[in-house]
């Protein structure tokens, strides 16, 4: 196999050619279009929209009654895992448990300038949606991704959607890791209309308070849609690597890593090498030749380094970080001596996940090293962060005055009152300072 592979020499005037290719996944009008039809569907149809829906996008031909997984075969299906598998679901939700109850939110109480007490108490959701991508590539670690952070926060109820295969079935793999994380409310449903069900319920399931999970872009579009009668999570496209790669790098671990990525299957990946002057462009070029043909999604995986795959000469470190901290990639390998690790770690802000060393390949983030693998795409990393236990709560703040620091409040209350032409706001204020 020959691939004709390219890079660009990095210069200022890049950014825009590089932004483009970027976002070049972003939504476009039709979708928006089909996703408010189908969720329209949802909303007055219901459960006959979801059944019609599934047969007509994912082939299945199912009756109402049977878009719930019953109990019974979630449990078979962890009856059946072999234990091999069972212990590297049970290692992964172990550390994704350690990792996400380090960052565990916890009420506070203090008092302010007036002597007041103030505080915040925070509250787990109380019913969640889980979108899971299933079909040819069932995310199992998806599964663990998100149910666990829900299970850590103390949700009570989640309610966990995933297409079916043609044949009405799930994934025995996907609904052991459910099973393992005591999660039995499982429906066989996918795509926006999924989306549109969590948000406003059907006479099936019921509606959730947040829907969380990736999706391809008619998952996200609903979940913009449904925005508002339900809150989402962040919205994670199409999955992306960058590997920053310095003469200290393997030529055939750089081209596994972005090998890895395009294998997700979407057809919409972006893979971004970044490397300096010592690098040999061509080794890497080999070693991508060599590995996809060995893989069992080698068409799909050949398809996106043809579209989806973009490289970078840099001349030096400072344009290595300004053309990382632009793109924002969901994933960032870092393949760089011992040296430059700190420093670019330290300049390097925009990244989802960082994944540090020549040995920390990004599929220990995607399956078992404890943070969420659910992370911002399409540049969103710059303004938004990977799934956290913060996601699965809600805050409410805490104010209690009594007459004392009523009182020493009273006065700048009350111009606020006055410079914002609200007399009934002072009112209850002062009405509060008179004695009887």
């Amino acid at each position: 196999m020959k691939l004709e592979l390219e890079y660009k020499i990095f210069t200022p005037s890049l950014l825009e050619e590089i932004e483009k290719f970027a976002t070049s996944t972003n939504v476009d009008a039709s979708i928006a279009s089909t996703v408010s039809e189908i969720l329209q569907d949802v909303k007055i149809h219901g459960d006959q929209a979801l059944v019609e829906r599934t047969l007509l996008y994912d082939k299945a031909n199912l009756n109402k009654s049977e878009l719930r997984v019953p109990s019974y075969q979630i449990e078979q299906a962890s009856s059946s895992l072999s234990s091999a598998h069972k212990h590297a679901i049970e290692d992964a939700i172990e550390n994704v448990t350690l990792f996400h109850q380090q960052n565990l939110p916890q009420n506070w109480q203090s008092k302010n300038s007036h002597g007041a007490n103030i505080g915040e108490n925070y509250y787990p959701i109380s019913r969640v949606g889980l979108y899971v991508p299933g079909g040819n590539v069932p995310l199992v670690s998806t599964v663990i991704m998100t149910a666990t952070l829900a299970k850590v926060a103390g949700v009570n109820h989640i309610a966990v959607t995933t297409p079916p295969n043609p044949d009405g079935t799930i994934s025995p793999e996907l609904l052991a890791a459910l099973g393992i994380l005591k999660v039995d409310e499982v429906y066989k449903v996918g795509g926006a209309q999924a989306i549109g069900a969590l948000g406003y319920g059907t006479e099936s399931i019921q509606s959730v308070d947040k829907i969380f999970g990736p999706g391809n872009a008619f998952v996200n579009e609903a979940k913009k849609q449904v925005f508002g009668t339900a809150g989402v999570d962040l919205l994670p496209g199409p999955s992306e690597v960058m590997v920053i790669a310095d003469e200290t790098a393997e030529p055939a671990y750089i081209a596994a890593a972005l090998i890895a990525q395009a294998e997700h299957g979407s057809g919409k990946e972006k893979i971004y090498l970044i490397f300096t002057k010592e690098v040999n462009f061509e080794n890497i070029v080999s070693e991508i030749e060599d590995q996809i043909p060995k893989l069992s999604h080698s068409e799909s995986i050949l398809n996106i380094f043809q579209k989806g795959f973009l490289a970078i000469l840099s001349e030096d470190l400072e344009d290595v970080v300004r053309v990382a901290n632009f793109i924002a990639p969901e994933h960032l390998e870092l393949q760089v001596k011992d040296e430059s690790l700190g420093y670019l770690q330290k300049e390097i802000n925009t990244a989802g996940a960082l994944l540090l060393g020549h040995y920390s390949a990004t599929a220990l983030g995607d399956f078992v090293a404890g943070p969420s693998h659910v992370l911002p795409t399409g540049r969103s990393s710059r303004f938004s962060s990977g799934l956290r236990i913060e996601d699965f709560f809600r805050r409410t703040s805490i104010i209690q005055y009594d007459e004392a620091s009523l009182q020493k409040a009273s006065q700048s209350a009350l111009l606020f009152s006055d410079m914002e032409k609200l007399d009934g706001h002072g009112n209850s204020i002062s009405i509060r300072l008179k004695k009887d």
